[in-house]
């Protein structure tokens, strides 16, 4: 029997418009539904210039800090999914339409952000905090340091929150790593 090789995550692509995104992927909930904001943002590159062809994942609570258990590829329009796909246009440019996530008392509310993109052999973790007083408490948070903490932290801005991600360079994005993780 032949040896078998270790082999990457993923191919080098560029391949994701083909298999991955989806109809209304990127709405956590509808458009328009009571409460839903957009979180958006650039994915750019160590030079700083926009990857347009990115694809990002979110996981998070719903406003009361509740974990959905029905998240599917399916979208009814109404009901919460807690989990969203979309991809970058030729900007860089991404946006999910979703709710402003709530938080156990003690907890701190965020999103969880994966990114998968050309050049990557496995996809990058990162969280997309909610900013205010309750993040002084966050141990991971807190366990980065301070000059690189604000690439944790949304901004607010008029439709909701604002979450640029840097893949490498001055200005990078921190990213996490979570056990069983390559």
């Amino acid at each position: 029997m032949p040896e078998l090789t270790a082999t990457p995550g993923q191919t080098i692509g560029p391949f994701f418009g083909y298999a991955l995104p989806f109809e209304r992927g990127n709405e956590l909930v509808a458009p328009g539904s009571t409460g839903a904001i957009q979180l958006h943002g650039t994915v750019t590159d160590g030079a700083g210039a926009p990857v347009p062809d990115a694809l990002l994942e979110i996981w998070q609570a719903d406003t009361n800090g509740a974990v959905a258990t029905s998240g599917s590829l399916r979208r009814d329009g109404h009901t919460f999914t807690g989990w969203g796909r979309a991809a970058t246009d030729a900007d860089g440019h991404y946006s999910f339409t979703t709710v402003k996530p709530g938080a156990p008392q003690g907890s701190t509310p965020f999103i969880t952000v994966a990114v998968f993109a050309r050049g990557l052999l496995n996809r990058l973790f990162t969280r997309a905090y909610v900013p205010g007083d309750h993040l002084d408490g966050d141990r991971l948070l807190n366990s980065v340091a301070p000059d690189r903490r604000h690439t944790l932290i949304a901004e607010p801005d008029d439709v909701g929150f604002r979450f640029d991600i840097r893949l490498q360079g001055a200005e990078e994005t921190v990213f996490l790593r979570y056990r069983g993780q390559p």
